[in-house]
């Protein structure tokens, strides 16, 4: 496996930019660059918004859409992140994961982050996030990241901590991606 290139789709949630959230997905990202051959794939929920908003299905996705649909559902591992709203992640992230086949996830590693106005968000990931890509069968990694807007100056990740976390999430997440054996969904069977 060491000439392995990995497909990581990163998907940031935000519908805004700049956006904190981004700064999140992309520094993640990044970590998992420096550590893997990696094949990157950002979906920002903003650029897709105009389009997913009116999808009620998914034969009633546009190309456009599809190919991203089809990137999410064929990544070896995912980072996502969710800016959090109302106690949650925002509804167009939830919609987007709605039209993913659902056994198209089965044993993917997810890496999955939050963004907050505070701290009392934090367990946002393990009360929202985690149970979606549960019932979704895949793995999520054991180390969240979870940043709130005193972490940020400007839009950049500001906070010693906050990149201490997001190294040791790719620390932790490396082993993982490296030795998660895809699971074949029959989704992924008809795409190739």
């Amino acid at each position: 496996m060491s000439g392995k290139v990995f497909k990581v789709v990163a998907v940031s949630g935000s519908t805004s930019r700049p956006s904190r959230t981004l700064a999140v997905t992309e520094a993640l990202l990044s970590g998992l660059r420096t550590q893997l051959p990696v094949e990157p794939h950002l979906i920002e929920l903003g650029e897709i918004a105009p389009v997913l908003s009116g999808v009620l299905s998914r034969p009633d996705a546009p190309a456009a859409l599809e190919l991203q649909l089809r990137a999410i559902e064929e990544a070896d591992a995912l980072i996502v992140a969710s800016p959090v709203y109302r106690a949650s992640y925002t509804g167009l992230f939830k919609h987007l994961f709605d039209l993913v086949h659902h056994e198209a996830l089965i044993d993917v590693p997810v890496l999955l982050a939050a963004t907050g106005g505070s701290e009392r968000h934090a367990l946002m990931i393990d009360h929202q996030l985690r149970p979606l890509f549960s019932f979704f069968q895949a793995r999520t990694l054991p180390i969240g990241v979870y940043a709130s807007g005193r972490d940020f100056h400007d839009y950049a990740i500001a906070s010693p901590e906050l990149l201490a976390r997001i190294g040791l999430a790719v620390e932790r997440a490396v082993p993982l991606v490296r030795e998660a054996s895809r699971f074949v969904s029959p989704v992924a069977a008809k795409v190739a």
